[in-house]
């Protein structure tokens, strides 16, 4: 993930993984993805977002519960400060936050 573009590619293809799963799972949620941001509206929950953060190559998780930073390791992307899967922390953030349960499986990273 050396250049700009590799990155923007990769983290498109998460986010999109994200979208494809809550549609799968047939979560009653709406959601928005617009230039690298997945915006998921949580009704009276507030909203979750997901966004690219480029200047650091990294995948950023605001919720109620607080904001995470994601970081492409080892095949996985993992949380900076407490080294879980984002897909694992997004699960658990959208059962706390909106009362949904969905399976996100290993989100594409290098």
């Amino acid at each position: 993930m050396s250049t700009e573009s590799e990155f923007i590619a990769l983290t498109d293809g998460v986010l999109e993984a994200i979208a494809m799963a809550l549609d799968q799972a047939g979560a009653d949620l709406d959601w928005e993805l617009n230039d690298g941001i997945l915006t998921l509206d949580c009704a009276a929950a507030g909203k979750l977002i997901v966004n690219r953060h480029l200047p650091n190559r990294e995948l950023w998780v605001a919720a109620k519960a607080g904001g995470f930073h994601f970081r492409a390791e080892g095949g996985a992307w993992r949380d900076t400060k407490s080294g879980a899967e984002l897909g694992t922390t997004l699960a658990h953030l959208l059962r706390e936050q909106a009362g949904i349960t969905v399976t996100l499986s290993a989100l594409p990273a290098p």
